[in-house]
């Protein structure tokens, strides 16, 4: 079976964070800002196990192993942050957000 060179993993991996990028300074909608976060962070989870393939280590596995984690704690602290600003304001439109200021 022919083998993908590193070189094709980390062409994915930029476009898959440029996307992310563009899409989290383009879009003022916080769940697609989250959404554009969370492509971001797949994207340096492909360049680690890319990496940890092409060297046949296992660090680079457990690294995904921990980015994953802390992106699900993430993705549920913001998401619980944005219910509550759903519920005082009725808008979630991040431009008008300054209820967070005391």
């Amino acid at each position: 079976m022919p083998q993908v060179p590193l070189a094709d993993y980390l062409i994915l991996a930029t476009v898959l964070f440029v996307i992310g990028l563009v899409g989290f300074l383009v879009r003022r909608n916080p769940i697609t800002m989250l959404m554009a976060i969370e492509l971001m962070w797949n994207a340096g989870n492909l360049v680690f196990a890319a990496f940890a393939r092409n060297f046949g280590d296992m660090t680079g596995q457990v690294f995904v192993f921990i980015v994953i984690t802390v992106a699900a704690a993430e993705a549920a602290i913001s998401l619980a942050i944005v219910v509550m600003v759903f519920r005082h304001r009725e808008d979630v439109d991040v431009d008008d957000i300054s209820v967070m200021r005391g």
